[in-house]
Order: structure tokens, then C-alpha cells, then sequence
């Protein structure tokens, strides 16, 4: 069975995101959307609240299994026996952090492979600080988010 992590802070889980996630498991037999808990962050929604907007987003698809994860994701990876890391790239901007953040996991254990998939260029201006951001300043995201997220941005 080919497993793969799709690692994110996800706060919250865009429709970018499920679209790198909907393709991620047209390639892998199971995909474990992996919730971080970044202390260092100060996120927006705790992450029992990310996982279950990830879980009603994404419905009641055997293939994805949703969790979260203090450490570092290839330790978590390597427990779970995944060989694979989803990671989505947005713009150019995004290469050189990915980039990097790819070295230093293959440093870790080089027999874990990041994947990168390309957003979608309607999707690609899509990531969940600017979700906050159009919000916060009384922009109408529905069509940017799943229904989940926007319940709770709506409360």
C-alpha cells in the first residue's frame, strides 16, 4: 500500500488545499492529512477544531485518514510507513522554502520523497492567512473555503 503524509498547519483547510489533496490520493492508495501543532504559531483554530473542518470537508473517504503530530513529520511518516510527503506549491515564491524544507527532511531519512503538485492557477492565490486576512476585513470567502471552515468563520 502506498501511503502518503500531506503535512500543513492548515488554519484553516482551504479548497487549495483540498484540491492538492484530491490529487494526492488519485496517486496514493491512502493520504494522512497530518494537522501541525506549532506552538510557535499563533493560530487561529485549535487543532481538534482543524482536524474535524478537515474531516467534514473531505467526508467519509476511506483513503483519508486525518491525525496530528508534535515532531517532525518524517519520524511521523516512518511510524505510519509512508514514503511519501505531499506538498503543495503555490508560486515561485513558495519553491525556495519548499526547497529547502524538502533538504532538510531527506537529511532526516532519505528514503522518505517529497512530492510536489502544483496548484491549480485559480487556486493558486488561495492560502489560509489571506483567507483570514479577506475575512477579517469583510470579504466573502465562501467560494474559497469548504463549507466547514466558512460555518465557523461565520460564528
Amino acid at each position: 500500500m502506498k501511503i502518503a503524509i500531506y503535512p500543513g498547519s492548515f488554519d484553516p483547510i482551504t479548497n487549495g488545499h483540498l484540491d492538492v489533496l484530491k490529487r494526492a490520493v488519485a496517486i496514493f492508495d491512502k493520504v494522512i492529512v497530518l494537522v501541525a501543532n506549532n506552538p510557535q504559531k499563533k493560530s487561529r483554530f485549535s487543532v481538534p477544531e482543524r482536524m474535524e473542518m478537515i474531516m467534514e470537508a473531505v467526508g467519509d473517504d476511506s483513503r483519508i485518514e486525518v491525525d496530528s503530530y508534535d515532531g517532525l513529520t518524517v519520524e511521523y511518516a516512518k511510524a505510519h510507513n509512508a514514503k511519501h510527503l505531499i506538498r503543495g506549491l503555490r508560486a515561485v515564491t513558495d519553491f525556495d522554502y519548499e526547497f529547502q524544507l524538502a533538504s532538510a527532511n531527506d537529511f532526516v531519512d532519505e528514503n522518505i520523497d517529497t512530492v510536489f503538485l502544483m496548484s491549480k492557477k485559480e487556486k493558486s492565490f488561495i492560502n489560509s492567512s489571506m483567507i483570514m486576512d479577506l475575512y477579517e476585513h469583510g470579504i466573502d470567502v465562501k467560494d474559497l473555503v469548504p463549507e466547514s471552515v466558512y460555518k465557523r468563520l461565520k460564528h
